[in-house]
């Protein structure tokens, strides 16, 4: 928990440095004035909306345990079990397998799942989806999930500013896109790289170890996992923007292995997590 709170902060004073030190580049004493104020607006927008970004991204909406009685009651059974405080639930109206959890501290928790997810798994598998995604509250990993993702973000927005160019007489509607796109292959890496800067793949073999102590069941999440990679193959979200900067909070890579994508890919292979999990489950069982 410490050790995320600090790599989310040494995230926030690494890129409010990095805004005054090409303030002061580019403009003097004024030009550092203007980083400082960014830096400040970039701290308040992730203390304020870090947590909502990939909900938002997602489209998810609350849900009551009166939508819901199933996935409240596994929830607060492995959240009691666990010893750590109920968090929200909100649905996203996805067919792609997945799940996510965001906040910055266990009270302030939220665990995200598709639609895709409840209509894939069984309850034996979806015991071990939602013990990971507790697994990563407990561990502190949504907080500085959630700054990446709106700092990701911010810098991938930054493509809008196509549309404010002075373009004189031009009348051709496809220039902005254009020039919106070639921005992004500018700005996309550096938004992956912000991403691999505050998250480390470590964290999804932390989670999927905790999560298999708390279950009891780690083949339980070998099998979901291999559900939610055919899934993810079959039902790809699609790449944009607000998406490829919160992909890294999802239990699985969301989007195909290729192109700008790929550059957003921050777990590690699938493969080597379900031997991870197997190799667990034959150690429980003994010789």
């Amino acid at each position: 928990m410490h050790r995320n709170t600090f790599r989310a902060a040494a995230l926030l004073a690494g890129l409010s440095g990095l805004a005054a030190v090409a303030g002061w580049t580019c403009a003097g004493a004024k030009g550092l004035q203007f980083g400082i104020i960014v830096a400040v607006a970039i701290n308040g927008l992730v203390y304020f909306f870090g947590a909502t970004s990939a909900l938002r991204a997602m489209r998810a909406r609350p849900v009551s345990e009166i939508e819901q009685p199933e996935l409240y009651r596994i929830v607060r059974e492995l959240a009691t079990e666990a010893r750590q405080p109920m968090p929200r639930l909100y649905l996203s109206p996805t067919p792609a397998p997945n799940a996510f959890a965001t906040g910055r501290s266990p009270r302030t928790a939220v665990i995200c799942c598709t639609t895709g997810l409840l209509r894939t798994l069984d309850e034996r598998e979806l015991r071990g989806v939602l013990a990971h995604e507790l697994a990563h509250v407990r561990r502190g990993d949504t907080l500085v999930g959630s700054a990446a993702t709106t700092v990701a973000a911010i810098i991938t927005s930054l493509t809008a500013l196509a549309l404010l160019l002075p373009l004189g007489d031009s009348e051709d509607e496809d220039v902005p896109s254009l020039l919106g796109g070639l921005l992004f292959l500018v700005l996309g890496p550096l938004a992956a790289g912000v991403i691999h800067c505050g998250v480390n793949r470590n964290r999804e073999y932390r989670a999927d170890a905790d999560a298999a102590h708390l279950t009891g069941d780690p083949l339980a999440l070998v099998s979901a996992l291999r559900k939610i990679e055919i899934g993810t193959r079959t039902h790809p979200l699609p790449a944009e923007r607000p998406l490829l900067a919160a992909a890294h909070q999802m239990i699985a890579h969301p989007f195909p292995e290729r192109g700008i994508a790929r550059l957003f890919a921050a777990h590690p292979p699938m493969a080597e997590r379900v031997r991870r999990l197997r190799a667990l489950a034959a150690e429980w069982e003994g010789p």
